[in-house]
Order: C-alpha cells, then structure tokens, then sequence
C-alpha cells in the first residue's frame, strides 16, 4: 500500500485538518511543507497537483486531491465508513451540513480577527476589521453553543468528520489574544476533542 502524500505547512488550518484526519484513521502519511513562507505552490510542479496555488493537497497512490473539507470526506469514506463517515443517509448530510458552514459561514467571519491579531504586527492592525470580525462571529458562537446543547459530539453520540473541521476552527478562534465570553457546551465539547490523542500535532500548536 502507498504511503499518503500531504502537502502543506501545519499553519494552515485547512492543512491541519488533514494532518488531523490521517491520525485519527491511524494513516501512514508522509508531508512535504508548502505555501507560506515555504513557497512551493507557484511552481510547475505543485500547480499541477493543485492549479488553484493552495494547500493542502493530497496524493493517494496515484488519485491527487485538494479542498481540505472534500480531502477530510475522502479519507474518512474510504477508511472509516460507518463511522467517521457516517453511512445513513441522513447522519451524513448532518455531518456534511457542518462542514460547510464552516467552511463557507465561520470561516469568512472570523478570517480577519485572525489576520489582523496573529498575522499582522501590532502597529499595522485595523481594529475596525477585528471589532467587525468579532460581531460577525459572536451569533455563529451563539448557534454552536445551543447546537451542542445536550450533544457530545457535532452529530450527536459519536465522534465523525464534522467535528474535524469545527474544532479547528475553534481552536483558531480561542487562540486569539483576546478576551472573550464563556461558552459552556462549546467549551465541554472542545476539551473533550482537545485530550483526543489524534489531536497531538495539530490542536496543540500555536497559532502563526
């Protein structure tokens, strides 16, 4: 069997993603840093697994694949079927549902506090964006919260690919140096993922 191939730098929270998937399906995968400060992705070679310029990218074998969350689905599919990967129909789409709002919802909202606290120097930051981040955020915090109300996981009992990208971005969103609410059943949720050991690597880096 082929070894997994992930190309990415572990900054990236789409490539922590990833990383994070292949420990939890106990995967064998080698990771070549790219993007950022390391480059790579402009060249020939890397735009021909990925045209898109973006980490991260996977090789299978021969099958290359990009899109972090569609990467997530595909490992978990093919490795975890009926359990990472939900196999009901509808337990699924629960799952999917909540990895696209992170990905297309939360995401975006939180994307400038981000930037603007971690990846710009003190002196150049536009608080105007942070403050407008933080209220874009705040209600998305508030639908979690209630959303986990009563739930040990995303989907409910059971541990899936939903709470891969989510907790990511959590984890990018409490490392920010800033003070914020209490947010009991997201926090429950999160320290109970955090001690997952799969999660060594990736949950417990720093932001950069």
């Amino acid at each position: 069997m082929s070894t997994l191939h992930i190309w990415g730098r572990m900054s990236s929270i789409n490539v922590r993603k990833v990383v994070w998937a292949a420990q939890e399906l106990g995967l064998e995968f080698q990771r070549t840093e790219a993007g950022g400060r390391f480059g790579v992705v402009k060249t020939p070679e890397y735009m021909g697994l990925n045209p898109n310029s973006l980490v991260p990218v996977i090789e299978d074998g021969s099958y290359v694949l990009w899109e972090s969350n569609v990467v997530v689905r595909y490992l978990c599919a093919k490795h975890s079927l009926g359990t990472l990967y939900p196999e009901e129909l509808q337990l699924r789409f629960d799952a999917e549902r909540w990895m696209d709002w992170q990905q297309t919802t939360f995401s975006p909202a939180g994307r400038d506090a981000f930037w603007q606290l971690i990846r710009t120097a003190p002196e150049a930051r536009d608080h105007a964006l942070i403050e407008k981040s933080i209220a874009a955020v705040e209600p998305l915090l508030q639908m979690l919260e209630a959303h986990l109300a009563g739930r040990s996981y995303m989907t409910g009992g059971q541990f899936t690919m939903a709470d891969i990208p989510v907790a990511c971005e959590i984890h990018r969103w409490f490392g920010l140096p800033q003070p914020r609410k209490a947010w009991p059943n997201i926090e429950r949720w999160y320290d109970s993922i955090w001690n997952r050991q799969t999660t060594k690597g990736v949950l417990d880096q720093p932001l950069s």
